[in-house]
């Protein structure tokens, strides 16, 4: 697969790749394309490499004996990032690192799949960078992200769409969804709004007065 760097100076988001599933070579390559910077967590360096890709940022804990260094001559130039707190994932620490860079916004692959305890966390972890990134998670079958308060975008008739709450969502109202949601209140284990689907082509507003509300875009 060859490299990225099409664009430069951010103006399109980052790329991190975690250690999930990994999706199809098409949505990476679509990705690549767009991506002025990829970061990779150390536990999926070996399998990025095998695919051809120019990685620019190595980061993880390292343990285990992970030899970070071994990659320098590999991947030349690659910027590698020690980040040994325990008390945070190595994505939410890549993150942190983007942040820190003052990049605003980031797509994620390979955060699904896998292990269902790193898929339920890489998902819903989102919502404390809600000031900070706009972050997208993808794989091969969904698209997802934290809602603003008002959300507005137009769809073609039929696009499934889940709304996915992160505890409890209230106030929340839509136009254009088959089920529509009227100052309707959603809680995630009890009654979430899963597979809804756009009522006739145009624009979808979801609004919502308080909560964490996270939106699947789904294909099967």
């Amino acid at each position: 697969m060859s490299s990225h760097h099409i664009v430069r100076d951010d103006q399109e988001p980052a790329l991190i790749i975690a250690n999930g599933a990994a999706c199809s070579e098409e949505l990476l390559g679509q990705l690549l394309e767009w991506s002025p910077l990829v970061i990779v967590l150390d536990s999926a360096i070996d399998r990025v490499l095998e695919l051809g890709i120019k990685v620019d940022v190595l980061l993880g804990d390292f343990d285990r004996g992970f030899d970070a260094d071994s990659y320098k001559e590999k991947q030349y130039p690659i910027e590698i990032v020690h980040t040994p707190n325990q008390d945070k994932t190595d994505l939410e620490k890549a993150f942190d690192y983007l942040i820190n860079r003052g990049i605003p916004a980031v797509n994620v692959v390979w955060a699904t799949g896998k292990r269902t305890d790193h898929t339920i966390t890489n998902i819903t972890n989102i919502v404390q960078f809600r000031n900070q990134l706009k972050i997208v998670i993808l794989d091969d079958h969904s698209k997802v992200f934290l809602l603003p308060n008002k959300f507005e975008k137009w769809y073609p008739k039929n696009t499934p769409l889940s709304l996915i709450p992160i505890g409890e969502v209230s106030g929340i109202h839509s136009q254009n969804l088959y089920y529509p949601l009227e100052n309707d209140t959603l809680t995630i284990g009890y009654r979430t709004g899963s597979s809804n689907h756009v009522n006739h082509d145009g624009i979808v507003t979801i609004e919502h007065e308080k909560g964490d509300l996270l939106l699947m875009e789904c294909w099967d």
